[in-house]
């Protein structure tokens, strides 16, 4: 290896985040970056997995951790032999924590998709979480920083625009004016009239504003792709949560949108085995994704974050953790296949990635034709479902 290279893990932030390091750290020679993950035990877990498995097939390379893991878990991460340093998450994007010259951080070649950041952090005090420990109080970019981004992005050939943050439906609320999402995204979607598409990660749909609604369900350029921060079915539970919401928000959420839009694609984080969670809870659980019609369906099983009140309560026995979890993954999948079986005879325009598949609008992945070129935007006609892809 002869040029410094990111391995991501976890959320669509940090991939958004390891574009912008691996771009920075272009001529810092041989540096493998691990930006962590640690919303979870398991992600903790992989994290350590992942810096083993990195060691043994980088030897001779400088190893450097980040993300919310090197934060959350500083001292464990720090005691392993394989790990050379490790650099705070609020400074990754910080040139001068790597050594590297303030002006040499130039965006990375894009991809079809650019993944840009919007926002970083949390306000909330979810009972579960450990985030806001790794990320901090919220903050939004401004949006000539955003459009200023969006603009390099396209020139160097995005097809596709991607709002990602930690907390993204609370973009703007430290901004003066404190304006909403929608606002941000109609500025996009006005100064860049040739951007084809615009996508939008995990939104926490009680704080869905009027404007982002509207253009959720007129707007063709936004894709009509919604995944939201749901995280259980059960009103009690996202009680306990701590959650702004209940069952009832989201179920009006997605009906409304759906009578403007019907072709909209629901997706949601969903979690199992929630400390006090019951068999009728779970049952709750089940019923929301039928309910939702949730066919991008991020279901992970609970684990205690040392430090959270979540872990300070009744925990529930592994296995029956992973039990349900595989339930509500196999309900998911009962929902996608129906939903993907809809879609046969339909003709969809597909973003080619360069793995020889690529994405309709509704985030439905799609094999694409021999010589399809990355990067082209392909109208498909679906003539049938193989391995859980369109054909």
């Amino acid at each position: 290896m002869s040029e410094a290279q990111v391995i991501s893990l976890g959320c669509r932030l940090n991939i958004a985040e390891s574009e912008r390091m691996r771009a920075m750290l272009a001529d810092a020679g041989e540096v493998v970056v691990i930006n962590s993950c640690a919303v979870t035990s398991e992600a903790v877990r992989q994290t350590r997995q992942a810096i083993r498995k990195t060691r043994r097939a980088n030897p001779d390379a400088r190893l450097i951790v980040t993300g919310c893991a090197a934060d959350i878990e500083r001292e464990q991460l720090a005691d392993m032999p394989e790990v050379d340093g490790l650099i705070a998450n609020a400074k990754k994007l910080d040139p001068r924590a790597w050594n590297v010259p303030v002006d040499v951080a130039p965006l990375a070649p894009t991809k079809t998709r650019a993944f840009i950041a919007v926002q970083n952090g949390c306000d909330h005090d979810c009972t579960f979480c450990i985030i806001p420990q790794g990320r901090g109080k919220s903050r939004s970019l401004a949006i000539p920083e955003v459009l200023r981004e969006v603009e390099q992005h396209l020139e160097l050939g995005a097809k596709e625009v991607v709002l990602t943050g930690v907390d993204l439906t609370s973009w703007g609320h430290d901004l003066p004016g404190e304006p909403k999402l929608g606002a941000l995204v109609a500025a996009i979607l006005d100064t860049f009239p040739a951007l084809a598409r615009l996508r939008l990660s995990s939104l926490d749909g009680i704080e869905i504003d009027e404007a982002l609604f509207e253009l959720f369900a007129d707007e063709t350029r936004v894709m009509p792709h919604l995944h939201l921060s749901l995280q259980h079915g059960a009103d009690l539970i996202l009680k306990r949560m701590k959650r702004r919401h209940l069952r009832g928000d989201a179920v009006d959420l997605v009906q409304r949108l759906k009578v403007r839009r019907p072709e909209i694609a629901v997706g949601a984080d969903l979690m199992a085995g929630f400390p006090t969670e019951t068999h009728e809870h779970h049952a709750e659980n089940l019923s929301i994704i039928r309910e939702l019609e949730i066919v991008h369906g991020h279901i992970f099983p609970f684990s205690p974050r040392p430090g959270t009140p979540a872990a300070r309560m009744p925990q529930h026995d592994r296995e029956l953790i992973k039990a349900r979890a595989a339930e509500l993954r196999e309900e998911v999948a009962k929902v996608r296949a129906s939903w993907l079986a809809s879609l046969v005879g339909e003709t969809l325009p597909v973003l080619a990635e360069r793995d020889g598949t690529g994405y309709a609008p509704h985030y439905a992945r799609t094999r694409l034709p021999q010589g399809t070129r990355a990067g082209d935007i392909v109208n498909i006609t679906v003539r049938g479902i193989e391995e859980g892809l369109l054909v």
